[in-house]
């Protein structure tokens, strides 16, 4: 690793760890997600070096999403696991702090974001919650456009279908603090 890479880095750190953090929250349904950020951050300060990167808050959700889909494989590997004491140290419940902290219009959307398949639950996070364009959108998933908007709606249809009020009025509360 060189000099201008660490620098590099650490000034992405400065700039969207606060980003990062907040898509790993919406994207896991936790708020516990430290280690991940962390490991975000390890990643792309590994492949910087060999990567080429126009825009780096997108490449950083790239690389979170990633990181979160290893997570929840290996959370997935653990409680497959046979050995009774594995299964007891991952909790996948939220403490009473965490459950108060989030409005009830906040906790429905995580539920049902979370039940959503990953292609949706990507794009709802991406384009609707951290406001990211299409095409930004599309760099992160690498995917089209076209497929980025067509999945936004019916990923939104999908929400509107299974709660009885309009997906418009739940972003809303859910992306206002």
């Amino acid at each position: 690793m060189n000099q201008d890479t660490g620098s590099r880095i650490e000034q992405w750190f400065h700039l969207y760890s606060q980003d990062v953090y907040r898509f790993l929250v919406y994207y896991t349904g936790r708020k516990d997600i430290d280690d991940l950020v962390q490991e975000t951050f390890i990643r792309a300060l590994r492949a910087a070096q060999q990567t080429e990167i126009e825009n780096p808050k997108t490449w950083l959700f790239a690389i979170a999403r990633n990181v979160a889909i290893d997570e929840k494989r290996r959370a997935k590997l653990i409680n497959w696991l046979p050995d009774v004491f594995l299964q007891h140290l991952v909790s996948r419940d939220k403490t009473p702090e965490e459950s108060l902290e989030l409005s009830e219009n906040k906790r429905m959307l995580y539920e049902l974001i979370n039940q959503l398949k990953r292609s949706y639950r990507d794009v709802l996070i991406l384009r609707g919650i951290k406001g990211l364009s299409s095409k930004e959108t599309a760099e992160v998933l690498g995917w089209t456009e076209a497929k980025v908007n067509l999945t936004l709606h019916r990923a939104m249809k999908a929400i509107q279908n299974k709660m009885h009020v309009s997906i418009a009025e739940v972003m809303h509360d859910a992306i206002t603090r």
